[in-house]
């Protein structure tokens, strides 16, 4: 159950990510959409739902490798 949960948070950001190419894709080749009033508008708004959708599946592969011990010894909290 807890692995049908994690996928189904992992689809939220791909999805979104997704989104940001056709948005990005689509201003490119110079159609509007509705809820963007100009191009570079819209380019942006793709832009920043790819990122975000970029660093969160970075994020979850760097705490998964992380949690496993696969980075080097430069990435763990040195205890003092």
């Amino acid at each position: 159950m807890g692995r049908l949960i994690a996928l189904c948070i992992l689809l939220i950001p791909i999805i979104g990510a997704g989104y940001g190419i056709k948005l990005m894709r689509d201003s490119f080749f110079f159609i509007e959409l509705s809820p963007y009033p100009t191009l570079w508008i819209q380019f942006s708004a793709g832009l920043i739902f790819f990122l975000l959708g970029l660093f969160f599946m970075a994020g979850f592969i760097f705490h998964r490798d992380k949690k496993r011990g696969k980075v080097t010894s430069t990435f763990f909290n040195k205890k003092t």
